[in-house]
């Protein structure tokens, strides 16, 4: 959302001084669209001294109106109108040396104009000159000061210094944080078309910030943001169609708006997009285009678009199976934490798939991955432990990574738990402790947990048996919080 809008004033006044018929001359032909006249009669006028000509020329030199545009050319005028009080010249010399049009980039000279016009009541002044004190841009920061003149401007309707007050409310910037003055003034912009205001108003709908919350009001507002063309609203109104919140569930019209916010760029339209095509939700399924989305997104650094597009290659869905493609986005997506990315790329380095096998590094990813929590991963990283490949042997670690695969219910990693107990690899041997594991993971599907459980049993008493299938009653019902 922007902060601010730097408009050119053109608001031409109609005071008259001593050569107020030659001036009201120029202004007519100006208002008429006959510029060259306007011209004319404003260079002959503004030697002669008159402030509005001044003005009214340097305007037409800005903007390239009967004229060649020359910024050197208005600053001149405007600084010889400014100098003589008018308010209006006072503000673009303030936006000239803010963007460095005309005159060599300058925040003070900015600041010093600005506040000439604002003290004569220029609310666009003012609402600048709020932004330069919010950022200690030419000045010393001070939110006090930014909401001070914010308050100015906006008092005279302001659209911009309505916005950026309601952002102070809504940070605490310079005032205490207080949601419902933010909403007063958020509406007060919305209501002139401000989109990003509109925006804002919205989200203070959908999550019942200083109103009470109401998804219809949010899909309002976002409505009329998204349809002069703000990415995020028309993003988040797509997700409202999507989800069934504040209209009737449409995917064709979630669809639409994710479109134009793709677009546009948006990152998160992109791949939301990209998912649409690729499971066919509101849109024929397209795997073609799902990647051209994905990539899109995945380009940007979309982490789960990333990892999509990696499995897009992976599998040749919309493109031409290519392992070392898969790599590379696994990996990009891996380096930024994502958990089944990690995984895969160790699983490619594990089976020298794209890239040359290389035990280290897979057993790098699975750690991870591992620590990260995922099973799957945990359970491999075991293996590695277990076997030394990729790092050296050691029952203990093998052990605590069979453990915690096997508490999230993996099956293998049950198994493979029950086999160190009856072998005493990493733990003391427990026949009783191994039964169990053998048992819970034949009953989660690893038929080696039931046959090795078969052949325990032949070693061991009736009442270890009954204590074993005990505890694993115990283990399974307390979801694996009490396996002992």
């Amino acid at each position: 959302m922007k902060n601010i809008t730097l408009t050119l004033a053109f608001i031409l006044s109609l005071n008259t001084a001593v050569f107020a018929q030659n001036y009201d001359t120029g202004l007519n032909a100006y208002n008429s669209g006959d510029f060259t006249t306007a011209l004319e009669v404003w260079k002959i006028v503004a030697e002669r001294g008159d402030a509005d000509a001044q003005f009214g020329l340097g305007y037409m030199y800005d903007n390239g109106e009967g004229v060649l545009q020359d910024y050197e050319e208005a600053a001149k005028w405007y600084r010889k109108a400014a100098e003589q009080g008018n308010a209006y010249a006072q503000y673009n010399m303030g936006v000239s040396y803010e963007q460095g049009q005309g005159v060599p980039q300058d925040s003070k000279e900015a600041f010093k104009w600005y506040l000439k016009a604002a003290e004569q009541g220029d609310a666009d002044a003012q609402n600048n000159l709020g932004y330069m004190f919010k950022l200690g841009n030419g000045v010393l920061q001070d939110y006090k000061e930014a909401v001070k003149w914010y308050l100015k401007a906006a008092k005279q309707g302001n659209p911009f210094a309505q916005f950026n007050l309601a952002l102070m409310y809504d940070n605490g910037e310079g005032v205490p944080e207080d949601n419902k003055e933010a909403v007063r003034w958020y509406r007060l912009a919305a209501e002139q078309g401000d989109e990003d205001a509109q925006y804002n108003l919205a989200i203070s709908y959908d999550y019942g910030e200083g109103v009470p919350q109401d998804y219809k009001e949010a899909v309002k507002w976002y409505r009329l943001a998204a349809e002069q063309g703000h990415t995020k609203a028309q993003f988040n109104l797509a997700l409202k169609y999507d989800e069934g919140e504040g209209v009737s569930q449409d995917y064709n019209e979630a669809i639409k708006w994710y479109q134009l916010a793709a677009e546009q760029g948006y990152v998160s339209a992109q791949y939301n997009l990209a998912l649409s095509y690729d499971y066919g939700e509101g849109i024929p399924t397209n795997k073609t285009e799902a990647v051209k989305w994905y990539r899109l997104a995945a380009e940007q650094g979309h982490i789960k678009a990333q990892y999509n597009l990696a499995l897009m290659y992976d599998d040749g869905e919309g493109v031409t199976l290519n392992d070392q493609e898969a790599v590379m986005w696994y990996l990009k997506a891996a380096e930024q934490g994502h958990i089944k990315a990690q995984f895969n790329l160790a699983l490619m380095y594990d089976n020298g798939e794209g890239i040359p096998e290389n035990d280290e590094k897979a057993v790098n990813w699975y750690l991870k991955a591992a620590e990260q929590g995922f099973a799957k991963a945990q359970y491999n990283l075991a293996i590695s432990y277990d076997n030394g490949e990729g790092v050296s042997e050691n029952n203990e670690e093998a052990v605590r990574w069979y453990r915690k695969a096997a508490v999230q219910g993996h099956a293998k990693a049950q198994t493979n738990l029950g086999t160190m107990y009856e072998y005493g690899l990493g733990v003391s041997e427990n026949n009783i402790i191994a039964h169990m594991w053998y048992n819970i993971g034949n009953a989660n599907g690893n038929a080696q947990g039931g046959k090795n459980r078969n052949d325990i049993a032949d070693e061991m008493t009736t009442a270890d048996i009954s204590i074993a299938q005990d505890i694993a009653k115990e283990c399974m019902n307390s979801d694996y919080t009490n396996c002992s």
